[in-house]
């Protein structure tokens, strides 16, 4: 019995075709700055989510809504075919951090933490997680960044260890 692979035959001739690749994928990202920092102060908060926006723009990973509050960031994009996860938020951090160093001397030594939490989000969900975002400043009066991010670990059924998610 003889059997055939994708790279035998047809593939080497060049005769099969792929279509197109088609996707959808919705992703909440949540980083802190280091240390949970509260350094995201009102002045530099909105630019810097513009900024957020279009590096997400610029990697074809259409933003939905970025937002935040004086220690992290929420974003809500769609995550680009072409664009691995960990190579977006690495582009995020890289850019927005060299960009905020440049808008305040209190800012020189900006850092964002090292780690993220990273979330799919059902697309009938999107205008929800998208209120959440914008209403950041209104519920961080009611509840701080580690009980919210708690929260998402639970609902999205993550495993992790107290210990390393605060670095």
């Amino acid at each position: 019995m003889e059997i055939k692979t994708l790279s035998s035959n047809k593939a080497l001739k060049g005769e099969i075709n792929m279509g197109q690749s088609l996707t959808k994928n919705y992703i909440h990202i949540v980083f802190t700055t280091k240390q949970r920092n509260p350094i995201l102060f009102d002045g530099v908060r909105e630019e810097l989510f513009n900024y957020i926006g279009r590096i997400c723009k610029a990697h074809e990973c259409n933003p939905v809504q970025v937002g935040g509050y004086l220690d992290h960031i929420h974003i809500l994009c769609i995550l680009s075919k072409n664009m691995a996860l960990m190579q977006l938020i690495k582009e995020i951090k890289v850019g927005s951090s060299k960009w905020l160093k440049t808008k305040h001397d209190s800012l020189i030594n900006f850092a964002w933490q090292n780690g993220y939490g990273a979330f799919s989000v059902n697309p009938t969900q999107v205008d929800i997680v998208k209120s959440y975002i914008c209403n950041q400043v209104e519920h961080h009066k009611k509840q701080g960044f580690q009980t919210e991010f708690r929260d998402f670990l639970k609902k999205y059924r993550v495993d992790y260890d107290e210990k390393f998610v605060w670095n």
